[in-house]
């Protein structure tokens, strides 16, 4: 049995802006049908995302450019390029970028949450930071603001 490579080249794949980073999908579960992997790029210091956890999946991350400071359970971990970190299901966390903003991947298993994120992008600039206009799109996605 062989299948397809899923191809996802340098400046393809779907973008969407959220104010403080761009979001790019390079494999979404329609494709995979057991994991997301996503791409955050952006110059934003300051939080990328407000305190949330979710019930029914982990997100893994991995730090291409800058330095993020991923706080997991009140735990703040300081990442840079080369830098992998996982988020256990029912743990809330977020993430803060240092001075000139970076890039990072984010693994989702099981996928769908990107949905989320093309959700918000669809909102007013910076919606992903914002714990009213985020509370009523995440509720849907497994995304809990805390």
């Amino acid at each position: 049995m062989t299948g397809q490579a899923h191809v996802v080249t340098k400046d393809a794949g779907r973008t969407v802006d959220l104010g403080v980073a761009r979001m790019r999908v390079l494999a979404d579960d329609a494709v995979t049908r057991t994991f997301s992997l996503t791409e955050f790029a952006g110059e934003a210091d300051g939080p990328w995302t407000v305190p949330h956890l979710h019930h029914g999946f982990e997100e893994s991350f991995f730090v291409l450019e800058g330095e993020f400071t991923f706080t997991v359970g009140g735990e703040p971990v300081v990442a840079g390029a080369g830098t992998y970190v996982l988020v256990p299901k029912d743990t809330a966390h977020t993430i803060t970028a240092a001075r000139g903003g970076g890039r990072f991947l984010t693994l989702m298993v099981p996928g769908g949450l990107e949905k989320m994120f093309v959700e918000l992008g669809e909102l007013p600039a910076n919606a992903v930071t914002d714990p009213v206009a985020r509370k009523k799109v995440s509720a849907r996605y497994d995304s809990i603001p805390v």
